[in-house]
């Protein structure tokens, strides 16, 4: 289950080769950019899955 399929990897990679042009203050910057897109993701199936059970 914690793996990652063909297409993650594939973005992981191009997660990558972006980082490696940042410097330490673009890639924090980057980094809280990435996980709020993670948490409104979260949010947005929580909401999904609470209303898909009421």
């Amino acid at each position: 289950m914690n793996q990652i399929n063909l297409e993650q990897e594939f973005k992981m990679t191009l997660y990558f080769k972006k980082l490696t042009h940042f410097n330490k203050k673009q890639i924090n910057k980057y980094l809280i950019k990435i996980i709020k897109q993670m948490m409104i993701k979260d949010n947005t199936i929580k909401y999904f899955v609470k209303k898909s059970i009421n």
